[in-house]
């Protein structure tokens, strides 16, 4: 995979998720990607996942899991990290 994708640092990923995020259509307020590793040649998001007081999800938190998907999905066809 890596040798069809651009390198691309944590900070410059995050930024390029980030505005994914808020120009998709189907985007809660507050959903927000902080983190990312790569695994495999996989970009996985990580971030708030607006548990309830018992730790488990809400409606956000599949609005949450599925963006991240997307994310994934998306952005590991384009890079692959370099830091």
């Amino acid at each position: 995979m890596q040798n069809t994708t651009q390198p691309i640092d944590r900070a410059s990923l995050l930024i390029e998720a980030n505005k994914l995020i808020r120009d998709h259509e189907d985007t809660l307020a507050g959903i927000e990607a902080t983190g990312v590793d790569q695994r495999n040649g996989v970009l996985i998001f990580s971030g708030e996942y607006f548990l309830d007081e018992q730790g488990l999800p809400t409606p956000k938190s599949t609005a949450v899991f599925n963006m991240f998907k997307y994310l994934a999905h998306t952005l590991s066809e384009k890079y692959h990290l370099v830091d």
